[in-house]
């Protein structure tokens, strides 16, 4: 088991629609951070911005961007997260990649589509929860409205570390805030939501708040920053454990299954 991850987070504006000009920035960000990372958190959609025109940006699962996340991955050394508009058999997914160092990487896609955009009407949602395995932490990466739902974040599985990676937008700041401090405590686990920051293309403002908690909702780093930030931070699986075992609160969780 390894006790210590190392993680850099990066809450950006992002270039409406314009793949080439956001993998370009994100490279430069990404360039600067320290050679001890070892995973990469980016925000959703963070080639284009929270967009429903998938018909003219989507790549194929193979494409420009799981390519730049690979080699991105290979030459930090470093695991690498973040969702992206895919078209995969005719149907167009919010699909996260978690990008391991060596290459190989695995999926997810957006369970809960964000109805109030009418993001259902263009995205098929997904219907499997991922538990990722990495230098020994458990880690379940969702995507933004799923942070809504917590019978879906529950921790059944004695994950580690949630990771929510989000275009949450500023007006709805104040759910983003105590959801994920909420998602924290509750499931005994470090939590980190990754939003962007500036405007869309749709005229809609996030302002970050992008933040790490503890399994007892403390802050570990970026509380309600609005602007443009790398930061990185440490997180300790030991400390996480001796808490979960002194309190004991995971050992009296109900048992339920999801239809």
């Amino acid at each position: 088991m390894d006790d210590k991850l190392q993680v850099a987070i990066i809450q950006a504006e992002l270039e409406w629609e314009n793949s080439d000009a956001n993998l370009e920035m994100f490279s430069e960000k990404i360039e600067a951070i320290s050679d001890k990372t070892e995973l990469i958190v980016l925000p959703e959609m963070f080639t284009t911005g929270f967009s429903m025109n998938a018909e003219n940006l989507a790549e194929e699962t193979n494409g420009k961007t799981l390519n730049w996340m690979i080699q991105t991955a290979k030459h930090r050394n470093a695991a690498i997260t973040g969702s992206v508009i895919i078209k995969d058999q005719g149907e167009y997914y919010n699909r996260l990649f978690f990008v391991f160092p060596d290459g190989n990487y695995e999926i997810y896609d957006k369970r809960h589509t964000f109805t109030l955009a009418k993001e259902h009407l263009t995205y098929t949602a997904g219907k499997d929860r991922l538990i990722v395995e990495y230098k020994g932490w458990k880690i379940c990466p969702l995507v933004c409205y799923d942070l809504r739902f917590p019978v879906w974040a529950r921790n059944t599985d004695d994950y580690d570390l949630l990771i929510y990676v989000a275009n949450w937008p500023e007006k709805r700041v104040n759910a983003w805030d105590a959801l994920l401090k909420a998602r924290a405590i509750e499931n005994m686990s470090y939590c980190i939501g990754l939003n962007r920051t500036g405007e869309d293309g749709d005229g809609y403002i996030y302002n970050g708040h992008s933040a790490a908690y503890d399994v007892l909702g403390n802050t570990i780093t970026g509380l309600n920053r609005p602007e443009e930030f790398v930061e990185e931070f440490e997180l300790s699986k030991k400390k996480m454990l001796e808490t979960r075992e002194k309190l004991k609160f995971l050992q009296d969780r109900d048992s339920f299954s999801l239809d």
